[in-house]
Formats: C-alpha cells, sequence, structure tokens
C-alpha cells in the first residue's frame, strides 16, 4: 500500500508501505513531521523540482553497528598520517551545503536536498535533533554528513567528499563515537557497496525500532 498524507500529520504503520520501501506521497516537510518520521525508519526522498513528496520506509534496514565497522588497510594507513582532523557538530550548516551542492548537485533536475528540506534540517539541528561529522583539511572543510539522532542511534541522512575517503573518515569517527557512549547502530537507509564495505548489514524492522525508540541518550557535545 502507498499512503497519501495530504490529509493527515499523522503516519500510519510502515509494515502496511509497499514491499519495495516506497511508502506515500504527499504532506508537508516541516521539523516537527520529520521529528515523527524518522525514528519511524520514514524519510522523504524525491527531486524537489518536479515531484510531489515522495516518502520511502524500508522494512529491511541497512546499518552499521559501532563495533562491525570495517577499516581497511589504507584507511588505516590515512588516519595514521593525520592529514585530516574530525568533529562532530562543529559546523552542521558547512555540511548540510556540501551535501547539497557538491558537483553542482543541487542544480541538477533530480536534485532532492533543495532548499525547503535545507531550512528544515537546519531547523531540527537548532532543536537538538539533527547533528553532522566534519572532516577538516587545516581549516577547510572537505567532507561530512548529518542525520537525526533517535534513542541510541544516528539516523543518516547524507554525506559528501571533496577530498579522498572523506566520507569514509567520518563514518569511523561516528562509529567511534558512538561506541564509546553504547550507541546501537548508524542508520544507512539504503544499501550501498560503499557503506556494505564498511560493514553494514541488513537488521530486521521490529530490531530498527527497538533501538530508536528505546529512550537512550548519546551525548553529542561538540569535539
Amino acid at each position: 500500500m502507498i499512503f497519501d498524507l495530504s490529509n493527515t500529520t499523522e503516519f500510519p504503520d510502515p509494515r502496511y508501505g509497499h514491499p519495495t520501501g516506497f511508502y506515500a506521497v504527499g504532506g508537508e516537510i516541516t521539523p516537527e513531521r520529520l521529528a515523527k518520521a524518522y525514528p519511524l525508519g520514514i524519510f522523504p526522498y524525491y527531486a524537489y523540482k518536479t515531484e510531489r513528496i515522495i516518502w520511502w520506509a524500508p522494512q529491511r534496514r541497512f546499518v552499521i553497528k559501532p563495533d562491525d565497522i570495517h577499516i581497511s588497510h589504507s584507511m588505516r594507513n590515512l588516519m595514521n598520517r593525520k592529514q585530516y582532523r574530525c568533529t562532530i557538530n562543529r559546523d552542521f550548516a558547512g555540511v548540510l551545503a556540501g551535501c547539497a551542492c557538491i558537483d553542482g548537485r543541487i542544480e541538477e533536475d533530480n536534485a532532492w536536498l533543495g532548499p525547503e528540506l535545507i531550512d528544515t534540517w537546519m531547523r531540527l539541528h537548532d532543536m537538538g535533533l539533527a547533528k553532522s561529522v566534519e572532516v577538516w583539511e587545516g581549516d577547510d572543510l572537505v567532507g561530512g554528513l548529518y542525520g537525526f539522532v533517535s534513542g541510541g542511534c544516528f539516523l543518516g541522512d547524507s554525506m559528501f567528499s571533496e577530498a579522498p575517503s572523506a566520507s569514509k573518515l567520518a563514518l569511523i569517527h561516528l562509529a567511534r563515537h558512538m561506541k564509546a557512549q553504547g550507541g546501537h547502530f548508524i542508520d544507512c537507509q539504503l544499501k550501498t557497496k560503499h557503506l556494505e564495505s564498511m560493514g553494514a548489514e541488513y537488521i530486521s524492522y521490529d530490531e530498527f525500532l527497538k533501538c530508536t525508540l528505546d529512550g537512550k541518550k548519546i551525548a553529542w557535545e561538540e569535539i
């Protein structure tokens, strides 16, 4: 089933959504709505210039558990060179802009991270519900990722790299931080070979909800 959210602010049970993960259409993109959606595994993904709002809710969740992240030999060598440094929540706006605009992405017809969604994510960050990981080369922001935090989980939304392996460095830094805090997993939304190579695996939707709704608190102070 594909739901129509045009006349409701509630989200029907994603278990009744379409098997492909295509969950719903319509509604509005607001901080309040995304704050309800992400802990339930629901997220908007659509070409903002040409399409009606489309929501997705895959029932098999592709996640990275902090203990299981894979760090290749080449990545260890890169980290040991200390060419880059990583921070948490130091420049959320910069990471958001990087994800939206890298390689002219925002000008493309199928761009999904448009002005309305960028504004909504900034407001979620102001509410303490969205966090970022930054990768720096000197004073230059060269990569990072951002997402929604719920329970002991980081629900990733997007990442970018302007330097080789910068997004991998951000994921590793995030996983190590979550391990130290006793976090459950980083939600990757959809399977990619890049994320699979870093140790991501599928979990059930019920396990996903058990973790995102468990009320656990993780410290996200700037580091």
